[in-house]
């Protein structure tokens, strides 16, 4: 089975589409012209600084400003009192952070006041002297403190004392599966929670317009929803307020959520009259976080002889953190995706997130899904193991279908990753390396799939989820306007290069505008990997429309059907007499008189294809995309260190609309799993962070990184633009168990948690050296009182329907 070749147009045909060209934005931010939120700087501009809880958990019992009202310089000074009593989240389930805290604060680096002031110096100072009065109360630190305790709450909502969220869904007779099955394994696993760490802090700008509108300036990957926030907090009307996205100097998910600075400055520039900017220090990103959750996870298979997989039992807590943010989402993403990269077909889940005295969690970059992959992927290593089994070719032969569908409901459309498998394992030499290696080196295997996008939008409605407008001018100059921002993964040089092939002109000739609530058409954020596929399907139609206004009035003129013309090279002419046609620019005036001002919209809403049943919104997506992963380690059994020294990842993502970027995204995703595999970690002690800092909270720089071989695998996926999938998350998934299964086949250790630390490989190697068995990682899965299963009919084995477009 290899991959589908379905492409809208061949290969040869396509000018822009499939070349390695450079980011559009490339030359503003190698020469330092790109300008990011905390570079701005307007007229009379205040500055802002929050304070920010020092315990854990504490009931406010009065906050005194007055000594920072009299300090010079100071503008204003807020509470939680001068904002309506509204609250606010991602999501419209979990509608439970404030702009200021008013009568609790639930984490160390909650916000419960803040001060503009004429410098950021004064506006520190004045902070200091804010006096707070604090009931404390009981922190909750752990997964096992939170389902504990039952009188002392942190939220006053969710499925328990200080549980936000339980799910129960059953998708065919696991038990039976069970039954079927000639050896049933199961496993413990645990992965630590790990920050996002961007290059760029978060920041935002605030100005109130002599009209009485809104304006602000942030470092956000939605727009739209800090949007719709404002409005909802400062009780505006959306009309009265504008987001201006700015470029993003790393979000990884981290700026998907709406923050208390956006809000606070916007209040602050309102009652100053002056613009106000707040930009977050380090610190203070690792106490806004949203990262990683920390996930406790125990797996259960049954499978034959040969390896196949008979069913599957998987369960998760998740610490969540003192607020909801994506955290409903993100409990159902540790077993919505299960399903999607072996055929498994009967399967259970279970999910638990809990609310404790921490920075909330979020989405990081893989949402949801780095950890149970890794517990998966290492879970099936030691089945194969156990059934004297290659791992890479057991993995092979359960393979999904492309164009099928999964035990819970979810499309399959195409798959390239036996090609993957296949490409990887032969690049690696996998099979004269696999338990042949010397002592302290060893090679891992892992494989992953992903989204392309969520198939409903956080709010549910009936709208398109993005939309591009497309405007050319009699000049012949072309610019494209659509609300998605780009956070570095070039979604800017998407927008401009689909725009170009269609037109048949080149990135360099459009003019890309977007990111402002005001001037582009709605798009839900960057996040999930939705923004190429959306995007670029909905750039497609409006340059489609351009393109046949364009072909028209140049068949007049040239006296042919317009269906004997290309467009290509930045002219129009005869498809079959190259020689006879016109400039862009021209065609661009005859189309003008003939049919008016030329602008065209497109817009994109995902297929419905979800289950029936409570929980089938997440999963779904309008294609998955797939990789593979052969990691080589090194391990000094003297020191426990890790070191990798050679990775090679095969990533089918349909189509690359451009190589160059595809294979960035790839590499990018390795680098930020090494963190997370072997040093990332957000710990705590005493409510305090232990290492916010980029000096302590260890991260891999060019020294760690080993080289990095990356195979594209190209499936031309037909709902994506050109055929193009997703880039930007999945190699990360495989990346992190392909290193535990490597270090396993180096030492004999199985460190069953995130990250491997070499205290953990250590441990591990004294207990092999005293006969003991040699794993390292949780011993125990707390009892939970998981709801009866919703049971829904297993829908694996039956065939994609892919007529279900968007209505």
């Amino acid at each position: 089975m290899g991959p589908v070749e379905t492409p809208p147009r061949r290969a040869e045909e396509l000018a822009v589409i499939g070349k390695r060209l450079p980011k559009v934005d490339a030359w503003g931010k190698v020469i330092g012209e790109t300008k990011y939120a905390d570079d701005l700087i307007l007229p009379r501009m205040a500055h802002a600084r929050l304070l920010r809880a020092r315990h854990p958990h504490a009931r406010i019992k009065a906050i005194d400003t007055s000594r920072a009202r009299a300090l010079p310089g100071v503008l204003a000074v807020i509470t939680g009192a001068d904002f309506p009593p509204v609250k606010f989240g991602i999501l419209p389930v979990s509608q439970d952070e404030e702009a200021l805290s008013t009568e609790k604060v639930r984490y160390v680096g909650d916000a419960v006041a803040a001060v503009a002031a004429v410098d950021e110096e004064t506006a520190e100072r004045a902070t200091e002297l804010i006096e707070v009065e604090y009931e404390p109360l009981p922190p909750i630190m752990s997964i096992e403190e939170a389902l504990a305790e039952g009188t002392v709450r942190i939220q006053e909502y969710g499925d328990g004392p200080n549980i936000h969220k339980l799910v129960s869904l059953e998708f065919g007779d696991v038990e039976e599966g069970f039954r079927e099955a000639d050896l049933i394994r199961e496993d413990l696993f645990y992965f630590e929670g790990s920050n996002h760490l961007p290059m760029e802090q978060h920041a935002a700008v605030a100005r109130w317009d002599p009209d009485g509108k809104l304006t602000l300036w942030s470092s956000t990957q939605t727009p739209h929803y800090v949007h719709r926030t404002l409005a909802k907090v400062l009780e505006l009307p959306m009309s009265h307020v504008r987001v201006i996205a700015t470029p993003v100097g790393g979000g990884f998910g981290g700026k998907s959520d709406p923050f208390s600075h956006e809000l606070v400055v916007a209040r602050l520039a309102q009652l100053t009259g002056r613009p106000v900017k707040c930009t977050l220090t380090r610190e203070e990103v690792f106490y806004a976080h949203r990262g990683r959750h920390p996930v406790l996870m125990w797996v259960k298979t049954g499978v034959t002889r040969d390896g196949t997989i008979q069913a599957m039992h998987f369960r998760s807590i998740l610490d969540g953190g003192a607020y909801g943010s994506y955290g409903v989402a993100s409990t159902f993403y540790t077993g919505a995706l299960q399903t999607v990269t072996y055929k498994v077909p009967r399967y259970k889940f279970e999910g638990c997130r809990v609310f404790t005295n921490k920075p909330p969690c979020g989405p990081k970059r893989g949402h949801g899904t780095p950890q149970p992959r890794y517990a998966i992927e290492v879970h099936l290593d030691k089945i194969a193991e156990a059934l004297g089994l290659d791992p890479a070719e057991m993995r092979r032969r359960q393979v999904v279908e492309p164009f099928s569908k999964t035990a819970n409901h979810l499309t399959i459309t195409t798959c390239g990753l036996e090609e993957c498998i296949d490409r990887v394992v032969e690049a690696s030499g996998w099979r004269e390396k696999h338990r042949r290696l010397p002592p302290g080196r060893g090679v891992g295997f892992a494989a992953s799939s992903y989204i392309t996008g969520a198939g409903l939008a956080i709010y549910w409605n009936e709208m398109p989820h993005t939309g591009v407008i497309v405007k050319i001018d009699r000049g012949g100059g072309v610019a494209a306007f659509c609300g998605s921002i780009d956070i570095g993964q070039g979604s800017d040089s998407v927008l401009a290069s689909v725009v170009a092939e269609v037109l048949g002109i080149l990135p360099e000739d459009i003019r890309v505008v977007t990111a402002d609530t005001d001037l582009t058409p709605v798009d839900l954020g960057s996040y999930s990997s939705r923004v190429t596929l959306m995007m670029g399907n909905a750039a497609k139609e409006a340059a489609e429309k351009l393109r046949g206004l364009l072909l028209d009035a140049a068949a007049k003129k040239l006296e042919v059907s317009p269906a004997g013309l290309v467009a290509r090279g930045r002219r129009v002419y005869l498809r079959d007499d190259p020689e006879r046609g016109m400039s862009f620019a021209e065609a661009a005036q005859l189309a003008e008189a003939a049919y008016g001002t030329l602008a065209a919209a497109g817009s994109y809403r995902p297929p419905r294809r979800g289950g029936k049943f409570k929980g089938a919104g997440v999963g779904p997506t309008p294609a998955y995309s797939y990789t593979a992963c052969v990691a080589e380690v090194a391990v000094d059994p003297e020191t426990g260190e890790v070191r990798p020294l050679e990775i090679w990842i095969a990533h089918d993502g349909g189509r690359a609309l451009n190589p160059l970027l595809v294979e960035g995204q790839v590499e990018g995703s390795v680098y930020m799993g090494l963190g997370e595999a072997l040093m990332e970690e957000q710990i705590f002690r005493k409510g305090l962070h232990k290492i916010p800092s980029m000096l302590e909270y260890k991260s891999p720089t060019t020294l760690e990184t080993p080289e990095i071989r990356t195979i594209l695998v190209e499936t031309n996926d037909p709902e994506g633009p050109f055929g193009a999938k997703e880039a930007g998350q999945v190699p990360l998934l495989p990346l992190i168990p392909a290193i535990a299964n490597a270090v396993y086949d180096a030492v004999g250790v199985r460190v069953d948690e995130i990250p491997i630390t070499p205290e953990k490989v250590l441990k591990g190697l004294d207990q092999k050296g005293k006969g003991q068995e040699p794993r390292v990682g949780p011993e125990r899965f707390p009892r939970v009182s998981f709801p009866e299963p919703i049971r829904v009919e297993s829908a694996f084995g039956q065939p994609a329907d892919l007529s279900l477009k968007r209505e």
